[in-house]
């Protein structure tokens, strides 16, 4: 697909990338972005390209160079642990409450992770020189960082233990509700393989799993990439660990991140809310 990042990332280290990207021009939508004040977000603005991606895009391969930084605004991206064996796994499923490659304003670094877009969406990417420079300029920025940081790293630790502890059931539920914060609908653009993939398990295991959902009413219908769910029963099914780590990291964002006040009739993203929701300011 021709677009115009093409001469953007032909100036970064070459990289084969199945199917991203229509370039849009640059907007709002992301959590972290909304919380910071007009001067500090003028810092990176003017070095924006928004882009689309599509399912199964992959933005980022293990061994790749951290860079661009994506903000998204909207879609679903999962970092995937690729193991010797050629099994894989997820790690940490990433939406517009996030930044992919983020950890570059340490310095130039490889990425220990592929990260695969899931549910199609939208990103502003930045170079990642351009983001150091604006990291080292504005506290706001570090802060955003550092509590994006956090969060990325308490549900790491929440994978991990629920990964070794609980069910296979319970773990789908979970990776389900996760898609869900991030798809304004019940039906969720999902595949069985790509299922299996977040899950580190076989085709088989998700097609066993999914009918036992389906027997507890948690998803109605799962055909042709697509999974319907029943939100409330899902929640039932899931384990613990989903309502724990969503509870941690929605006060962390609200608690430490306060997103300015628009200008009137401009957008307003409540920070706050774990699916970002956008109210129209008044």
């Amino acid at each position: 697909m021709v677009n115009e990042i093409d001469g953007f990332r032909r100036s970064l280290s070459a990289r084969s990338q199945e199917s991203i990207v229509t370039a849009h021009r640059a907007g709002i939508g992301n959590r972290l972005l909304a919380a910071l004040p007009p001067a500090d977000l003028g810092l990176l603005t003017p070095y924006f390209q928004k882009v689309s991606f599509e399912p199964d895009a992959v933005l980022v391969r293990s061994g790749d160079e951290l860079d661009p930084v994506y903000f998204p605004h909207s879609g679903a991206i999962a970092f995937m642990l690729d193991m010797p064996d050629g099994q894989t796994v997820a790690t940490t499923l990433m939406g517009r409450e996030g930044a992919l490659a983020s950890f570059s304003v340490l310095g130039p670094s490889l990425s220990s992770v592929t990260a695969i877009a899931r549910v199609a969406g939208t990103a502003s990417l930045i170079s990642a020189a351009k983001f150091r420079a604006a990291f080292a300029q504005s506290a706001a920025i570090r802060n955003v960082v550092q509590v994006h940081a956090r969060a990325v790293l308490l549900q790491l630790q929440h994978v991990a233990a629920c990964n070794a502890l609980h069910r296979v059931d319970g773990r789908m539920a979970r990776w389900l509700l996760q898609l869900h914060d991030r798809v304004p609908d019940d039906l969720l653009p999902v595949t069985q393989e790509a299922l299996a993939q977040l899950l580190g398990v076989r085709r088989t295991t998700v097609t066993l799993t999914m009918s036992k959902l389906r027997e507890a009413g948690a998803v109605p219908s799962d055909r042709r990439g697509f999974v319907e769910i029943n939100r409330a029963r899902l929640e039932k099914v899931a384990c613990d660990c989903y309502a724990l780590m969503q509870r941690k990291i929605d006060r962390m964002y609200c608690e430490e991140l306060a997103a300015p006040s628009p200008a009137p009739g401009e957008q307003k993203i409540a920070v706050c809310s774990g699916k970002a929701d956008i109210a129209i300011s008044s």
